[in-house]
């Protein structure tokens, strides 16, 4: 009784492991007939980037990017978003309440600035205030 019992125990270890084991997965080959071609999707945004260069886009740029001239960030930045749209870049004096100070700044830079249709892609939401990239 006990030798059929260690045979039993024997098949029922072996039968579980072949049975219960893994089995391996099978790859599909690269040229395989359900691949299907994928198509590039153009970014809206990547469009309007390539417009400008590095100008900085009055109406459709957040704040943080303001920070790479001295005496715009917080600010002028700040005003610059309130009160966007502007037509031109010299519209951006006639912001109210500019000291003659904050003017020179706006015109010292004027070279760096450009101006264009606000675009969804950047203006929607809160995005120009926090574009949600942290250092």
């Amino acid at each position: 009784m006990k030798r059929l019992v260690s045979v039993l125990a024997v098949v029922l270890v072996l039968l579980a492991g072949w049975l219960g084991g893994t089995q391996m997965a099978i790859a599909t080959p690269l040229n395989s007939v359900f691949t299907s071609p994928v198509l590039a999707v153009r970014n809206a945004a990547d469009d309007l980037l390539g417009e400008r260069g590095s100008k900085i886009d009055l109406n459709n740029t957040n704040v943080r990017a303001f920070t790479q001239y001295p005496g715009m960030y917080p600010t002028l930045a700040r005003m610059i978003v309130k009160y966007a749209p502007f037509e031109s870049v010299e519209d951006v004096l006639n912001m109210p309440d500019l000291s003659d100070r904050q003017k020179e700044i706006l015109r010292s830079n004027f070279d760096n600035f450009t101006v264009s249709d606000p675009s969804e892609v950047f203006v929607e939401g809160g995005d120009r205030f926090n574009n949600g990239i942290y250092r």
